[in-house]
């Protein structure tokens, strides 16, 4: 089973990613855990011992950004490294350039391509 863990402080997101993986989901082939900002995610992290092997992270929330994010978990979370996905609006450059720079290991836009992330992370 794939687990997942969702970071993105837009309300609606936890039900999108339910309805888009409800087959999944019910065949027990994924798990999903969601986050409203970075330190949740980071809570989230600790309490299940890193469990998420994978991360998808929006970039632009308030507070703390999906890249400052991810630059704490690719320094806390070594052995084994989570694959950290980050999700934006805009896809522009430097955001990309910084989040590669960072660990990031892809890089989606919005709106979210359902059928090419199952692909991604082969489901």
């Amino acid at each position: 089973m794939r687990k997942l863990l969702v970071v993105d402080d837009e309300t609606d997101i936890k039900e999108l990613f339910l309805q888009k993986f409800r087959k999944e989901i019910f065949k027990k082939m994924v798990e999903f855990q969601f986050a409203h900002s970075g330190d949740e995610a980071l809570d989230i992290l600790k309490q299940n011992d890193h469990e998420a092997i994978l991360i998808l992270s929006d970039i632009n929330m308030p507070g703390m950004s999906g890249l400052e994010l991810l630059e704490r978990i690719k320094i806390e979370y070594k052995s084994p490294p989570p694959i950290v996905m980050m999700i934006t609006a805009y896809g522009d450059e430097h955001n990309y350039n910084t989040a590669k720079e960072l660990g990031a290991d892809d890089f989606l836009t919005k709106p979210l391509d359902f059928k090419k992330l199952k692909e991604k992370i082969n489901l």
